[in-house]
């Protein structure tokens, strides 16, 4: 519920209600993102290493809670005299909580189950409903509109910013309970081969499947990334359908919740990588035709959302259990089971994409002279470049990347007897 509004709501806010423009936004949210790049694989390196009663993931994530809380209270809810500074402290706080979360949790999903198809499961659960989540976000916005419930000149992004507060102030508590008492964690199969951050950086260097698949999977969130950020300003100002961006976003998340199934029935007949180029591919020949598109044209656009929405799926199934894989080739090599550190760079590539979309597009689009929600504005042929120009191309990148993948069911099979065998032999 967390990270849509920090992409798409907060710049928006952030614009409307403090003086900082959208490029000092876009630059904020950047430098942020880098301390994640130092942050982020040192708490997934000590997440290996932690040994406790309770196991080595539960702790980070009990930890966290206070840091997530409070921050995103502060960051959601800016006084009118908020400035950079500001902006970025309680950012870099909510990140670091957030990634004292997310990447031990990720871990402990990848280490559920060592098989290949039930890793994809496992990742398409978690990711389906990490997306009912987002499309909860989603739909506030047009949920205060509908029911009446803004005053006049409220801001149904800030609406649905302090609503998240309440609602994350509650849920996150609750779900954090349910997972540290009723959710198991397995022990590691091999021990991590110690806090060192160079030796981890230089052994992932040489884990070839890992590099292409996080280079991959940087490149498609780039692409994944500029429309997101994008999105409503693209809605409002060339659709003219600022008040149904919900509804769109809303088929678009469900539709891909709704083709998670499809697409793991294709990775099994196909493999993960085979089957993730496809979709891929698949979403460029659809969102291709946004470029053309103009004022009213919402049933088209609508139909377009519908179709990116169930390529989608595949991106919320397949990269995650495939970057369980790779875990395989560092720990049948003798690296120790480093799920969390690996994580941790597999969230940097995430972060990193998230971060590059707005620090790009919002400085592009002052330099072209566009003004929100201003049909005279001299940028909307940027803004519809941005939005769907400029992903086409990083997908079909990505894509390219990914096509010969080198680990596939049978190559898994022989790493998981690989480090049985070590685990024998200790």
């Amino acid at each position: 519920m967390l990270g849509l509004p920090l992409l798409i709501f907060l710049p928006a806010y952030y614009v409307e209600t403090t003086a900082l423009s959208l490029t000092a936004i876009g630059s904020v949210l950047l430098v942020a993102r880098l301390w994640d790049v130092a942050v982020d694989p040192a708490i997934g390196a000590l997440s290996d290493r932690t040994q406790t009663r309770f196991g080595r993931r539960k702790p980070w994530i009990l930890g966290a809670l206070p840091f997530v809380l409070l921050g995103s209270a502060m960051l959601f809810d800016p006084p009118a005299e908020a400035g950079a500074g500001y902006l970025l402290l309680w950012l870099l706080v909510v990140y670091l909580g957030w990634s004292m979360v997310q990447i031990p949790h990720q871990a402990w999903g990848a280490e559920l189950s060592s098989d290949y198809a039930e890793r994809s499961r496992i990742a398409a659960w978690r990711e389906s409903l990490t997306v009912v989540g987002v499309a909860v976000a989603a739909s506030l916005p047009t949920v205060a509109v509908q029911t009446g419930l803004l005053h006049p000149g409220d801001s149904p992004e800030g609406f649905a910013l302090q609503a998240l507060v309440v609602a994350c102030a509650i849920l996150l508590p609750l779900a954090a309970f349910v997972l540290l008492r009723y959710v198991p964690e397995p022990k590691a199969v091999a021990a991590a081969s110690g806090f060192d951050l160079r030796a981890g950086w230089q052994l992932l260097r040489f884990n070839l499947p890992f590099r292409r698949l996080v280079v991959a999977y940087l490149v498609n969130g780039v692409a994944n990334a500029l429309p997101a950020t994008l999105f409503l300003l693209y809605a409002g100002s060339v659709l003219g359908a600022g008040d149904q961006s919900g509804a769109f976003l809303l088929v678009y998340f469900l539709s891909g919740i709704a083709a998670v199934p499809l697409w793991l029935r294709a990775a099994k007949l196909w493999g993960k990588h085979r089957t993730w180029s496809a979709s891929m591919v698949a979403a460029c020949g659809a969102f291709a035709f946004v470029p053309f598109l103009g004022n009213g044209d919402n049933s088209a656009f609508l139909a377009i959302c519908l179709l990116t929405g169930l390529c989608f799926g595949a991106d919320l199934a397949l990269p995650a259990s495939m970057q369980a894989d790779v875990v395989d080739v560092d720990t049948a090599g003798g690296g120790g089971q480093r799920t969390g550190l690996y994580f941790a760079i597999w969230s940097v590539a995430t972060k990193l994409a998230l971060a590059l979309a707005p620090a790009l597009a919002f400085p592009a689009l002052d330099a072209a002279g566009f003004v929100a929600n201003d049909p005279a504005s001299s940028g909307h042929a940027m803004l519809a470049f941005l939005y769907a120009g400029v992903p086409v191309v990083f997908k079909l990148a990505a894509a390219y990347l990914i096509w010969n993948f080198p680990l596939d069911a049978e190559a898994q099979m022989q790493l998981r007897a690989r480090i049985a065998e070590r685990v024998g032999a200790r």
